[in-house]
């Protein structure tokens, strides 16, 4: 079935939520866990499953992720038809950017409809996660549908930020809403619902047409959970998948995070420092493949003082070098250089930062390129980073790109 599916990666999102981290890059090409950006789980995902054609749909301050498609992913042969080609926003139908999730599927059509793909695999590029996309495909298949959607079960607290799932005991699909205020419970379980993760697998035909009959409708908001789903359960099949099975290729850890804000970044960074981490990136038939830099090993040696480093529970990236600090439950991105004495806790920080002697850094999210000053400190008296810099919900202090002291 891979070669008979066409796939679209929706990458054109703002991540305002994100800021500042979104301030000169699009969310799905945010950096993530030491080493990668938030769209390679979804294409590390593509890649596993066989997929070969893939479109990127992007939009906003896209040269970040451009460039990363290109460093990164240019791995296929076009000459066998394979491709990860990332495909600006064009206005090709109506002068308008993308107004919706269908909306920016719609403006493609000419791709879909140029291709001899049977099947359309949706997803989005800005959720950490890792699944079998062959499996979905076959269950589609194999169960006659006309649409699937993949799903996993949420408590009904959280389930107001999904699209809510209702599906029979053959995971028939009878009623579908997007962020409910009421969620509907399984019927086994009052306290979880059924969530949509927003991986949409479609017969083509059917596709395009519910797309033409969408862009006609002046009412529509062009959004699939909104508009396109809710519709089509009238007349099709549509059937839902649950994620992360007992068996199969990758480990069923039924790990899934929307990064969409600091905190939620934040911590999905920070799960993977637990002792027994919820999404195993170790797996080793399933890596997450990225682009990365021609840099040194990573090398922790005394400081100028004598001070012996300290390194506890972190992640390090190529080229880092740690002097005679203390780094404790962080993850460092490469290129980084640690002075005599100075102290990360919590934190993360991205390319290129330099931490002076002395410095503290507590609870920070340290974006690319920033001298931290000597003897300068961050995330220990926050009204004073409140003028400074984003403070989050829950106190995490976000350095931006570049910042000058």
């Amino acid at each position: 079935m891979q070669s008979k599916t066409l796939t679209f990666i929706l990458a054109g999102g703002v991540g305002s939520r994100l800021f500042p981290l979104t301030s000169k890059r699009s969310k799905p090409s945010v950096p993530f866990g030491g080493k990668y950006r938030i769209i390679d789980f979804a294409l590390a995902n593509c890649l596993h499953s066989g997929l070969r054609r893939i479109l990127v749909l992007t939009q906003y301050k896209s040269h970040s992720l451009n460039k990363h498609l290109r460093d990164g992913w240019s791995i296929y042969n076009p000459e066998l038809g394979e491709y990860v080609t990332a495909v600006p926003a064009q206005m090709n139908r109506g002068d308008h950017w993308y107004q919706g999730t269908a909306d920016a599927i719609c403006q493609n059509l000419n791709l879909l409809e140029r291709s001899d793909a049977q099947y359309t695999l949706i997803l989005s590029g800005d959720h950490i996660y890792r699944m079998d996309y062959e499996a979905l495909l076959k269950s589609h298949k194999e169960r006659g549908a006309d649409v699937t959607l993949a799903c996993m079960e949420v408590s009904i607290e959280k389930a107001t930020a999904f699209g809510v799932i209702v599906a029979n005991k053959d995971l028939q699909v009878v009623e579908f809403e997007e962020k409910p205020k009421t969620p509907a419970p399984l019927h086994n379980d009052p306290q979880k619902c059924l969530a949509s993760m927003g991986v949409y697998v479609f017969s083509t035909e059917l596709l395009k047409n519910a797309l033409t009959a969408d862009q006609q409708d002046k009412d529509s908001k062009h959004d699939f959970g909104r508009d396109i789903i809710p519709k089509l359960l009238k007349e099709y099949s549509v059937q839902a998948y649950k994620f992360g099975k007992k068996k199969g290729r990758v480990t069923p850890d039924r790990y899934w995070r929307d990064v969409g804000t600091i905190d939620a970044y934040y911590q999905a960074n920070m799960d993977l420092l637990k002792p027994i981490p919820p999404m195993n990136l170790y797996q080793q038939d399933w890596p997450i493949r990225t682009y990365q830099p021609q840099s040194p090993p990573a090398r922790t040696i005394p400081g100028s003082s004598g001070t012996k480093d300290v390194f506890v529970n972190s992640m390090l990236a190529n080229g880092v070098v740690i002097s005679g600090g203390t780094v404790l439950h962080s993850i460092l991105f490469h290129d980084i250089y640690i002075d005599d004495k100075a102290s990360i806790a919590k934190s993360i920080l991205f390319d290129g930062v330099h931490v002076g002697a002395g410095a503290k850094l507590r609870n920070c999210i340290v974006d690319k390129n920033v001298q931290i000053p000597a003897m300068e400190q961050i995330g220990y008296n926050l009204e004073q980073d409140q003028q400074r810099f984003t403070v989050s919900e829950n106190g995490i202090v976000v350095v931006p790109e570049g910042y000058t002291f």
